[in-house]
């Protein structure tokens, strides 16, 4: 694969990323996960590090149009008045923070495994 094993995560993160925009995330999880979750063992990935990745890239597909499944929901509490368009447009910035955090965790692994390391005593 080009881009070797970085390539390859990068390209699984986005494949769940566009599943998090269609489909809900035990279904993701129930297609993506037996065929990825041995391939980036395959590539001495820890796993650990991997599954908490997807899980906040699914948040953030989960803010994103077409179908932005959390702010269906937010829209169904929000007061009279409160468009969907306006809810698009306030996530903007909390799917900016998580994808500083995806690339703070991309680059500094111990922000996942620091504390279950320790705890584990290993």
């Amino acid at each position: 694969m080009p881009g070797g094993t970085t390539g390859a995560l990068i390209l699984m993160l986005f494949l769940v990323f566009l599943l998090g925009m269609f489909l809900d995330w035990t279904g993701i999880v129930l297609l993506s996960f037996p065929i990825m979750l041995p391939i980036v063992s395959q590539m001495g990935v820890d796993v650990l590090w991997f599954v908490v990745m997807v899980a906040v890239v699914l948040q953030t597909s989960f803010l994103t149009p077409p179908f932005g499944y959390a702010l269906f929901y937010l829209k169904g509490v929000a007061p009279k008045g409160v468009e969907i368009v306006d809810l698009y447009k306030a996530v903007i910035p909390f799917c900016a923070l998580i994808l500083l955090a995806c690339v703070l965790m991309a680059f500094f692994p111990v922000l996942i495994t620091g504390l279950p390391s320790l705890l584990m005593g290993s």
